[in-house]
């Protein structure tokens, strides 16, 4: 069987109610598996309230340390580390700041007796969970710990193989804001990226860093606007780089406080009758990537 299809939900800043979409969608999208790529800020959980299955830790990257009883105090390490994170302490003996370490192994090589190894850090946790709408994988990385790229990789890799063993072709990924190393992974091997923005200034200039990143990983993009209609000049400037560019729009949706007073208690737009418009569009979106999941 081929790989399950992937569709990323990203957007090139946070607040634009990518979340509110990739929530709703994977509530309307039958037959997936569901991933909450946002590592860093993980917060899909909060509405598909997700009942854990399995929790596994994640290994970042490694720190030094030094052994001081096979130190012989040549200073080598000290020299050649770049990044300033070996000094001597009171005792005289060297040591590692881990704040500092950037896990680069540098000074292994130098240390001529093997005083220093790696020590790997836990930095987070994933999860396999089992929701009302199917399987979630999800993650949450220590707040500042680093290697989210390869937590996203991992959490993908995961569903992949769920949705293997299920029979499922397609995965949803609430992918992260910005252009990072997140979102790269997020990126990696998707079948379409559904690019969540809104009108205003920075949102147009956010959807340009976006759309770039898309191309230069020959990942095909689709736009979202989100409350298209809170400022019509700005959709329309949005429209008119959609045409020049042959980028489709694939939803125009309109602004409605009913979104945040769902938000407010865990429901989204199409959990209740009274978001009409916001909802009526969300089910047009949501048929069309069915559509595209179909063909």
């Amino acid at each position: 069987m081929d790989r399950a299809k992937e569709i990323v939900i990203l957007s090139g800043k946070g607040g634009t109610g990518k979340t509110t979409l990739a929530t709703s969608l994977s509530k309307l999208i039958p037959n997936k598996v569901i991933v909450d790529a946002d590592v860093d800020a993980s917060d899909l959980f909060i509405l598909l309230k997700p009942d854990p299955l399995r929790q596994d830790e994640f290994k970042g990257g490694s720190i030094a340390s030094i052994d001081t009883k096979k130190c012989i105090q040549c200073g080598e390490c000290e020299k050649k580390c770049r990044f300033n994170a070996i000094s001597r302490n009171k005792e005289g003996n060297f040591i590692v700041d881990s704040y500092k370490c950037e896990g680069c192994e540098f000074c292994t090589y130098v240390c001529p007796v093997n005083a220093i190894k790696m020590n790997p850090q836990i930095v987070g946790n994933w999860y396999v969970s089992e929701t009302s709408f199917g399987t979630m994988v999800h993650a949450r990385l220590i707040p500042g710990a680093e290697n989210s790229g390869n937590l996203v990789a991992l959490v993908k890799r995961e569903a992949q193989l769920i949705a293997k063993k299920k029979g499922l072709r397609s995965i949803i990924v609430d992918g992260p804001p910005g252009i990072g190393c997140p979102v790269i992974s997020s990126l990696s091997s998707a079948a379409l990226a559904l690019i969540v923005t809104e009108p205003t200034l920075s949102g147009i200039h956010d959807l340009d860093r976006i759309l770039a990143t898309c191309k230069q990983f020959n990942v095909n993009a689709k736009i979202i606007i989100n409350k298209a209609d809170i400022n019509q000049s700005n959709t329309e400037k949005i429209q008119q780089f959609a045409d020049k560019n042959g980028l489709e729009i694939m939803g125009k949706i309109p602004f409605d406080r009913c979104v945040v007073k769902n938000l407010s208690k865990n429901l989204t737009p199409i959990d209740s009758d009274n978001c009409g418009a916001v909802k009526k569009e969300i089910k047009k979106i949501s048929n069309d990537v069915l559509r595209y999941l179909s063909e």
